[in-house]
């Protein structure tokens, strides 16, 4: 009985969610939707699940004002049609000026991404405006004061390696060589990370029959091991951010860190997608959930444990493009799981929804509910010693 009542009250008042501690993993808020829940809500959602750090794709004021004084760690974009504008010093400073500092340092930004995938962009313009957005958004961070606490970079899409396999290999196409060059160099002299949009999922779409399954979702398999470098790899993850490293070395850059900025797997696709299911996808994220959490580095660089953003919060019904692409949230817009990850330190409830409660009621709730917890807890541990000595 005593047990029964001690298991009781754990399974009511114990803290569910991601452990706290697991810096390396954050999570993208994309709002390309018609029926998201407001950013309070959302707030709610990510302080549940006991995560830390996010990603959105432009600077809404409504976001950076709801996420103020929270535990939530943001990365703010400048859109890609506003990088012709901000290479001129006086619009970079007032950009920041108007989406920066009237929200910092309440709000926790501690990254500005200056466009998407601009290095592989329809728009093939847009890459030569890219390093003087840079450096002009940078020095207005300097001349405010704010440029030791919010580091500027830019995501780029795996697409621009010229090679990736094996990870030594690893090259950036030729064309963009140049520009590339000019990027390392900043990211060098500010100590600002490279990130990538790495996507195991599309390599296995791709070449099915040519890649393991089990690879490519982090399962248990043989791996593959880099003939040049003798580095053993059990996934493809892993395998693309290290020829990125190798990447940068060959134009004469050791020393910049890789983070992922988006990685994640649809849960439906069209027929021509294959391996587009809620199966696959809650595998991926559950297995990377699970080297996030043990702060993993990659073979090249065991030691830097390797920061990864998740893509994404919700299911987007608004994006373009093929299924997949309004498919890959962890989450439905009405705040209900989209499949269950099933990891033990996430909720397991497969009903998990945005909490109707506000922040404050919820905490002054939790701060009750520990204390009677731990009541009962020394209640029953008094009563397990009493029947002892009978």
């Amino acid at each position: 009985m005593v047990i029964h009542v001690f298991l009781l009250f754990s399974l009511c008042f114990s803290d569910f969610g991601f452990p706290r501690g697991v810096t390396s993993l954050g999570i993208n808020y994309g709002q390309i939707a018609n029926n998201l829940p407001p950013p309070d809500k959302v707030l709610d959602l990510l302080s549940s699940l006991k995560l830390t750090k996010a990603r959105i794709y432009d600077t809404n004021p409504q976001i950076l004002t709801t996420f103020a004084n929270s535990d939530i760690e943001l990365i703010v974009t400048v859109e890609n049609q506003m990088l012709t504008f901000i290479t001129d010093p006086q619009q970079a400073l007032q950009w920041v000026n108007t989406n920066i500092k009237p929200y910092f340092p309440a709000t926790k930004i501690t990254g500005i991404q200056v466009g998407n995938e601009i290095f592989t962009d329809d728009d093939t313009t847009l890459v030569g405006y890219l390093v003087p957005a840079i450096v002009s958004i940078h020095g207005a961070l300097v001349q405010l004061g704010l440029d030791e606490y919010i580091k500027v970079s830019t995501p780029s899409s795996l697409a621009v390696l010229q090679e990736s396999f094996p990870p030594s290999a690893g090259s950036f196409k030729s064309e963009v060589s140049a520009v590339m060059s000019q990027f390392l160099q900043f990211l060098s002299t500010t100590g600002s990370p490279f990130w990538i949009n790495a996507y195991p999922y599309f390599a296995y779409k791709d070449a099915p029959i040519n890649i393991s399954l089990d690879y490519v979702l982090f399962n248990r398999n043989p791996g593959t091991v880099d003939p040049y470098t003798n580095l053993h790899y059990d996934n493809m993850l892993y395998a693309q951010v290290d020829a990125v490293v190798y990447a940068m070395i060959k134009l004469g850059y050791s020393g910049i860190e890789v983070r992922v900025s988006e990685t994640g797997w649809p849960s439906k696709g069209d027929p021509d997608e294959v391996g587009a299911t809620v199966e696959n996808a809650a595998v991926y994220n559950r297995n990377l959930l699970k080297k996030q959490m043990s702060n993993e580095g990659t073979p090249l660089r065991p030691n830097m444990r390797l920061e990864v953003y998740l893509f994404a919060l919700f299911n987007e019904d608004m994006k373009p493009g093929p299924t997949s692409e309004r498919n890959y949230g962890l989450f439905q817009p009405d705040g209900t799981m989209a499949y269950n990850v099933d990891l033990s330190a996430l909720s397991t409830t497969s009903s998990a929804s945005v909490s109707l409660t506000s922040s404050a009621t919820k905490a002054a709730k939790m701060e009750y509910q520990s204390l009677v917890y731990w009541m009962v807890v020394y209640l029953l541990t008094i009563q397990v010693l009493m029947r002892g000595q009978d």
